[in-house]
């Protein structure tokens, strides 16, 4: 079985790296859509689409990459229109992982296979909190696997997120 989970990672964070190793037990395969990846250097989407791509690399031991294939998926201003455009990008898949009751709405409307992800520490592994966090000089790493924190400074993320 081959299983579809989106986000936009705006950092990877640690509740990211469990959904897809809660999605990889129950597929052989899984595409990882990287959301909004037309879009950086905003508030709510500071990182490119390539940094955030290393983000996830970066984080996952070889033997889970070899079980992942990773897609960039832009965001348009149709939603009823977004769920095909996603299938145009990404190969076949059977199941689509999400935390999102958005998403389940919009591939439930499609009649596709939903597994709900388990959302673990929401107030803390948010993407608005670490990105608050770095903002404001907090303990943002202890919510980030170490690939994401090499990424990140790599690129100076205060820096990056004050100039926004």
């Amino acid at each position: 079985m081959i299983g579809f989970l989106i986000g936009r990672f705006q950092p990877f964070h640690l509740g990211h790296l469990e959904a897809i190793k809660f999605a990889l037990v129950q597929v052989e395969h899984l595409h990882v859509g990287i959301g909004s990846s037309n879009k950086s250097h905003e508030k709510r989407n500071p990182f490119t689409a390539d940094e955030r791509k290393k983000m996830i690399l970066s984080s996952i031991d070889s033997e889970l990459q070899k079980k992942l294939s990773l897609h960039y998926i832009p965001d348009v201003d149709d939603h009823s229109k977004w769920t095909h455009l996603v299938d145009e990008i990404i190969p076949e898949y059977d199941v689509v992982f999400s935390n999102d009751d958005f998403t389940h709405e919009l591939y439930g409307k499609r009649g596709k296979s939903i597994i709900s992800v388990e959302l673990k520490s929401r107030s803390n592994l948010s993407g608005t909190n670490i990105r608050n966090l770095i903002l404001t000089d907090q303990n943002w790493k202890q919510f980030l696997p170490s690939g994401t924190i090499d990424v990140l400074s790599e690129i100076d993320p205060k820096k990056r997120l004050s100039d926004l």
